[in-house]
């Protein structure tokens, strides 16, 4: 775990860099500075350009991922890279015909009541094709176990362009409309600065000469695009669909909601960055006592992390609405649904990279299409009773069903299990946290309250971990600051 610490640490610090910025713009300038309107739109856009980001990226960005590994040979390698580069056009020619032609025929399915969308919808494909290259070039980085500035581009650069786009709008430099076209903008400079990155890295030969395994190449591929819409649409339909139902501008309350609660993964995207390509590696090595060992450790290392973050919203959440500005407080109860949803993901540790690189892989797209259908199903059943609330809870309710599937499946086929004995001990520390300093609120400002009641349970936390030795890996980083500071 030597290397997925120290990567990871530093990709911990980048990421929440650049939720930083992120949580300055979803909660402070958005909210400030464009309205719920334009908030929405953007939402909206965004969440549908994700949506079309596997389809535009044919797969690629996890075919690469697992079939560099088993490639020995450099010119076999350059053929495989290539074929990588070029092969998302076999998709992205046939949606862009699709989307040019029919374009009245997609505006017609937008209620009335939201047709301010309609100019935009043009951007939707555009955003995909930004997003899919970017995740195409970010594993042609990972591949080479260099994720922490790949991990700064993905995290911080494009939310740095947003802050100054925002600040336009307030200057009156630029209108709202110029600023969603400016958006689609900073996605097309992300992808670029990924592609100088990847290419400085490892600069491509061209070679119009299939690789040897093309076949198994394009059914990998076509099932990553069926199981990575899959993924996406767990993170994105909901804020698809609620303008089937309600105003656009519900978009950008539960967008609201959705970005605090998503905070909690912070740690898990970061260190799942370079867990993913080494678990590649071991399951192509067959080295599968290295593999329970990493699996059990990533779970327990993300659970302490999400755990802080858990009780560190939720126990906050009251006052952090008061301080944002505007009136987006009726996603109070979808952060603590999101946020549930979310941590469940996070304490399963790499469980999706280890069934995407076995024989069973096309066993999640089965577990997929099952999800999509109760999605879909069950946000038309609960959006229309409890409005984004109810989004929120059909999303918790698909997560559990999902995750739990998955879990069972790997217990069962590979005889892998994610917890041990601190799982349960993990799991009292955050219920005794909560359950101490739920009804604790200090008489003063918001901010002032949220700084001093994170920082008793930041130390009371870290402390119950540290004692009852919750992560040996922790503990270890721990005791080196510890060793620094007291030599």
């Amino acid at each position: 775990m030597g290397i997925v610490i120290n990567q990871s640490a530093k990709n911990i610090v980048v990421t929440y860099l650049g939720f930083g910025i992120g949580a300055v713009n979803a909660l402070f300038l958005y909210t400030s500075f464009l309205g719920k309107t334009h908030y929405g739109i953007v939402a909206f856009l965004l969440s549908a350009g994700n949506i079309m980001m596997p389809l535009m990226a044919f797969g690629v960005h996890s075919t690469l991922i697992r079939f560099y590994s088993k490639y020995k040979d450099d010119l076999e390698r350059e053929r495989f890279m290539s074929f990588m580069l070029l092969m998302p056009f076999l998709l992205i020619v046939p949606i862009s015909l699709i989307a040019f032609f029919g374009y009245d025929l997609i505006a017609s399915l937008l209620p009335d009541k939201n047709k301010i969308v309609e100019p935009y919808l043009w951007l939707i494909p555009i955003i995909g094709l930004f997003m899919g290259y970017f995740e195409i070039f970010y594993a042609w980085v990972k591949v080479h176990m260099k994720s922490v500035f790949g991990n700064f581009i993905s995290e911080v650069f494009v939310r740095i362009i947003t802050t100054g786009l925002l600040f336009l709008v307030h200057w009156q430099t630029i209108d709202k409309t110029t600023f969603i076209y400016g958006i689609t903008i900073a996605y097309a400079i992300q992808m670029l600065a990924m592609l100088g990155y990847a290419f400085y890295l490892r600069k491509p030969k061209f070679h119009f000469t299939l690789p040897e395994n093309t076949k198994e190449i394009f059914s990998y591929s076509f099932f990553i695009i069926l199981s990575g819409s899959v993924a996406v649409f767990l993170l994105d339909l909901d804020k698809v669909m609620i303008p089937s139902y309600l105003n656009i501008t519900e978009v950008a309350v539960y967008s609201v909601g959705i970005f605090i609660a998503t905070v909690i993964v912070v740690p898990s995207r970061a260190m799942l960055q370079i867990i993913y390509p080494i678990t590649a590696k071991l399951m192509s090595e067959n080295k599968m006592q290295e593999l329970n060992e990493l699996y059990k450790k990533s779970a327990i290392n993300l659970q302490v992390f999400g755990g802080l973050i858990l009780v560190g919203i939720f126990l906050n959440i009251n006052q952090m609405y008061l301080i944002i500005p505007g009136d987006y407080a009726g996603g109070l109860s979808a952060v603590f649904l999101i946020g549930l949803a979310k941590f469940y993901d996070v304490i399963l540790g790499n469980n999706n990279a280890i069934i995407l690189n076995t024989k069973y892989y096309r066993m999640v797209l089965l577990f997929g299409v099952i999800l999509v259908v109760m999605m879909i199903g069950l946000n038309m059943l609960l959006i229309p009773l409890y409005g984004i609330t109810g989004s929120a809870l059909a999303t918790l309710i698909s997560v559990i069903f999902y995750n739990t599937i998955k879990l069972l499946f790997i217990v069962r086929k590979m005889n892998l299990y994610p917890f041990g004995p601190t799982t349960l001990k993990s799991f009292g520390i955050i219920a005794s946290i909560l359950a101490f300093f739920y009804f604790w609120e200090f008489p003063f400002e918001p901010w002032i309250n949220i700084v001093l009641k994170s920082i008793l349970i930041t130390i009371s936390y870290v402390y119950l971990n540290y004692k009852f030795k919750i992560s040996s890996d922790i503990n270890f980083l721990i005791d080196g600051q510890l060793s620094r500071f007291f030599k």
